[in-house]
């Protein structure tokens, strides 16, 4: 037991104990065998590359400034702290820095995301940005970027408080987490203003991926029953087609960005799927189900999943259309055919999949695989080589560009010949 008033000794850890073993190791090396001993073990400890007769001459001066300092501070100091007061004297460790492997990585974290969202942030973006873009230059593939903000958001704070504005925009940041690929990034490069940047996309699925993200965000939100109806405005560039450099393309999708805003601006609240869509890209007509044509409109002659026949002609139907679709027997007409009208809207416009690898498997089983060839928020039209023995619903996992595996259930409503195969338009079932 210590007596009182003299300290008692430091219990050495494991680490003093072994420079202790190394230490006595040393000694029955003879030179040149410690020479190089010494050259591998403060490469190790100092990642520095020493010559052997320097390791021999610091190891000396280590020793000596260890015994030094024991007698000055009446008390016996470990080899480590010697090693680093030479060192740091010598100039070889030039800042030296101790800090806990634990705090390492949180600083490392706050370096580069936002603490908010825990997103990436703006100096990660600009990185990133100038990186992927150069990826796809190299190997001629298509980069989408989409710049966002919130619609409405600083009346969140007003009327709300600070608090629920940051619980928005730490939804804003799980809905783009969870639309994205693992190849995507998602970034919050201002106060509510975010970034995306997606490889390998074209417009087409850029536009999609937002709509999505605009749709998700908005039902996210109802659960905060807030009094201010919060939206998420976007703009789309995308390489090659706009620009081939970073600045530019972030104009342009920045000023896609606001004018989406201020078309917007002023007007009464609506579903982001009835909003105009700025400089997407054209879709090829898609032949919408039976019931949404009016009856006095002629429609091509689609095979009804039921009764797996076309319906029977009326008197003056028109005649049978050729694989051009013209009448059979008649020549081209200058007169252009009336715009053909919808009674009920589309609740989104389909995103085409042609040029994609979408592909949807069917069954229990998934013995039967289908392509995708256009998309929406209320259906999906898939091409089989054979229509025969689909059933009423049919269970479905979709692999489509930018999203995950999704699990729907279909309800073939409408068939139609192509020359691959047929064409089979589905809507989504609860």
């Amino acid at each position: 037991m210590p007596s009182p008033g003299v300290p008692a000794p430091l219990r050495s850890s494991l680490e003093d104990s072994y420079l202790e073993l190394l230490t006595d190791t040393l000694e029955t090396l003879d030179l040149p065998a410690r020479g190089q001993f010494l050259q591998r073990y403060l490469r190790a400890v100092t990642h520095l590359d020493l010559r052997e007769s320097q390791c021999l001459q610091l190891w000396e001066e280590i020793i000596t400034r260890r015994r030094q300092l024991s007698e000055a501070l009446h008390r016996t100091v470990s080899l480590k702290t010697a090693l680093m007061d030479v060192f740091s004297t010598a100039g070889l460790l030039r800042v030296p820095v101790l800090i806990e492997y634990d705090e390492l990585k949180k600083l490392n974290l706050n370096a580069v995301t936002d603490s908010l969202t825990e997103l990436y942030n703006r100096r990660v973006f600009n990185e990133f940005f100038e990186r992927e873009l150069n990826r796809a230059k190299r190997y001629n593939q298509p980069l989408g970027l989409v710049m966002m903000d919130m619609h409405r958001f600083k009346e969140v704070n007003d009327k709300h408080g600070h608090p629920r504005g940051d619980e928005v925009l730490r939804m804003a940041a799980a809905t783009l987490k969870k639309a994205l690929r693992t190849s995507d990034f998602a970034f919050r490069i201002g106060g509510d203003e975010f970034a995306l940047i997606l490889p390998q996309t074209d417009a087409p699925q850029a536009h999609a991926l937002s709509r999505r993200v605009e749709t998700v965000f908005e039902d996210t939100l109802k659960s905060l029953q807030l009094n201010v109806t919060v939206g998420m405005d976007y703009g789309v560039a995308n390489f090659p087609q706009d620009a081939d450099n970073t600045e530019e393309l972030v104009r342009i999708a920045d000023e896609r960005l606001y004018q989406r805003k201020h078309a917007h601006h002023g007007r009464p609240a609506e579903s982001p799927a009835s909003r105009p869509v700025e400089s997407a890209p054209a879709q090829p007509p898609v032949t919408p189900p039976a019931a949404e044509r009016p009856a006095s409109t002629p429609a091509p002659p689609p095979i009804s999943i039921e009764s797996k026949r076309p319906p029977e002609k009326e008197e003056n139907a028109a005649p049978p259309a050729t694989s051009q679709g013209q009448p059979e027997g008649s020549k081209l007409s200058s007169v252009p055919k009336p715009p053909r009208t919808f009674t009920t809207p589309r609740k989104a416009e389909r995103v085409s999949m042609t040029g994609t690898n979408a592909y949807a498997v069917l069954g229990e089983q998934g013995a039967r695989r289908a392509r995708v060839l256009d998309l929406g928020f209320g259906g999906v039209a898939l091409e089989l080589d054979s229509s025969e023995g689909l059933p009423e619903n049919i269970l479905a996992v979709l692999h489509v560009p930018i999203l995950p595996p999704v699990r729907v259930n279909l309800k073939p409503v409408w068939s139609q010949r192509t020359n691959l195969g047929y064409r089979v338009g589905c809507t989504f079932v609860n």
